[in-house]
C-alpha cells in the first residue's frame, strides 16, 4: 500500500515550554551528566551563564511535544503498530538555560516509500524568548509494510 504524501509541508501550532531549573537538573542527573554547569546554579553563574545549562539532548524534552502533534495527525496516516524510530538529528544554536521560554514549531518535511518501507520525516524548530534558534531537529520514523 503506497504512503499518502498529501501532508508534506503541513505545519502545526507552536508549543511553548518554560525551561525550569529543577527539570534541567533532573534530566542531567538521569542521563549521568556530571558537569557542574548542568547541576549547580553557582557553578553555572561562575562559568558565565544566567542559570543551570540544559544538556544538549534536553532538546527532546522541549521539542518532542510539538513533533508529537505531527506524528499523531490523522492526515499523516502513520501506522503506529508498524513504526520504528529511524533516526534523529539535531543542530544546536545558543545554549538553553533555566528560565528560557522555548517555542517549538513542527512540520512534515517528507513522506516517501522505498522498498516497502514508509519514511516519515518531521522537522522541529525551537527558538528562545530572544528569537534565537536554539535547536533544529529532524525526526525520522520508518513504517514497515508501507
Amino acid at each position: 500500500m503506497p504512503v499518502n504524501t498529501k501532508a508534506i509541508g503541513k505545519t502545526y501550532e507552536p508549543v511553548l515550554y518554560a525551561a525550569g531549573r529543577e527539570k534541567i537538573k533532573e534530566y542531567a542527573r538521569a542521563v549521568g551528566e556530571s558537569n557542574a554547569v548542568h547541576l549547580d546554579v553557582q557553578a553555572a553563574r561562575a562559568a558565565g551563564y544566567a542559570d543551570v545549562v540544559a544538556p544538549p539532548m534536553f532538546a527532546v524534552v522541549f521539542s518532542a511535544p510539538a513533533v508529537a502533534a505531527a506524528i499523531i495527525d490523522p492526515a499523516v496516516e502513520l501506522n503506529f503498530a508498524m513504526m520504528v524510530h529511524g533516526a534523529q538529528e539535531f543542530a544546536w544554536g545558543p545554549l538553553v538555560v533555566a528560565g528560557d521560554e522555548l517555542t517549538t514549531t513542527s512540520r512534515v518535511e517528507d513522506i516517501s516509500e522505498r522498498g516497502g518501507l514508509g519514511y516519515y520525516v518531521f522537522e522541529s524548530i525551537s527558538t528562545n524568548q530572544r528569537g534565537e534558534q536554539v535547536c533544529r531537529g529532524t525526526w525520522t520514523n520508518i513504517v514497515r509494510g508501507a
